[in-house]
C-alpha cells in the first residue's frame, strides 16, 4: 500500500536562492545535454552518457542527479509511441 502525502516546501530566503540556483544549473545543463544528444544522434541512454557525464560532474552535479539528468532527457527526447526499453 502506498501513501501519498503533499508538502510544501518553505525555505528561508538564502535557501531559496541557493535552490533557484541549483535547478537553474540542471535545467541549464539538461538543455545542453539535449543538445548533444541531437547533435550526435545518440539515441542510447549509455551512448550519451559517455558524451555528457563527464561535463555534468565537472559543473559541480553529483553523480546521482547527473544520471537522472541525463535519463530525463533521453526519456523526453523519445517519441510517445515507442515502447520505452
Amino acid at each position: 500500500m502506498k501513501i501519498v502525502t503533499q508538502v510544501k516546501l518553505m525555505p528561508e530566503a538564502e535557501q531559496a536562492a541557493a535552490l533557484r540556483s541549483t535547478l537553474r544549473t540542471v535545467n541549464d545543463l539538461a538543455c545542453w545535454v539535449s543538445e548533444v544528444a541531437f547533435a550526435h544522434g545518440v539515441p542510447r541512454e549509455y551512448e550519451l552518457r559517455k558524451h555528457t557525464y563527464p561535463r555534468l560532474k565537472a559543473e559541480g552535479l553529483g553523480a546521482q542527479t547527473a544520471q537522472h539528468t541525463i535519463k530525463k532527457v533521453r526519456d523526453a527526447s523519445r517519441s510517445p509511441t515507442r515502447p520505452r526499453a
